[in-house]
């Protein structure tokens, strides 16, 4: 358990890196949409490497006919809104508190993602300390604005 713990601190801190380096490649470019567009080509292409090297067989047709149209293309197009604007706004808002306000809209879908069971999720109602740690985070927010 404390190796995932790692990793999703690590993960935490490649995409808090990631994003100040392409929003970075998006002003020095003048165009954060160029900078997302080269941010994903280059995800694309490592993502192509590591299957090539990883992935020891594809899914069958039928495996890949039966997955729903929204998921081929509703990850896609919220990836790209959503970095798109980490890049967008990071110049203008600063990469702590950006993240701090981006960390708490995906802590509070993750909340409701839960308490409904989307996306596959294990279900865990929502309950009075999880509504505590909303508010916690939302003082947060309050206390890293000043």
């Amino acid at each position: 358990m404390m190796l995932f713990i790692v990793l999703a601190v690590l993960a935490g801190v490649a995409i808090a890196t990631q994003a100040s380096m392409n929003a970075y490649l998006g002003v020095l470019l003048k165009d954060s949409l160029l900078g997302t567009a080269i941010a994903f080509a280059s995800s694309c292409l490592f993502c192509v490497l590591a299957i090539a090297l990883w992935t020891k067989a594809l899914p069958s047709v039928s495996v890949i006919r039966a997955v729903p149209l929204y998921l081929w293309f509703g990850g896609g197009m919220l990836s790209a809104f959503g970095v798109g604007m980490l890049y967008f706004l990071i110049p203008k808002l600063g990469g702590g508190p950006l993240m701090a306000y981006a960390l708490t809209g995906q802590l509070l879908m993750a909340t409701v993602a839960s308490h409904y069971g989307w996306f596959n999720f294990p279900v865990k109602p929502l309950d009075l300390p999880r509504i505590g740690g909303i508010i916690a985070l939302v003082v947060a927010l309050i206390l890293l604005r000043k």
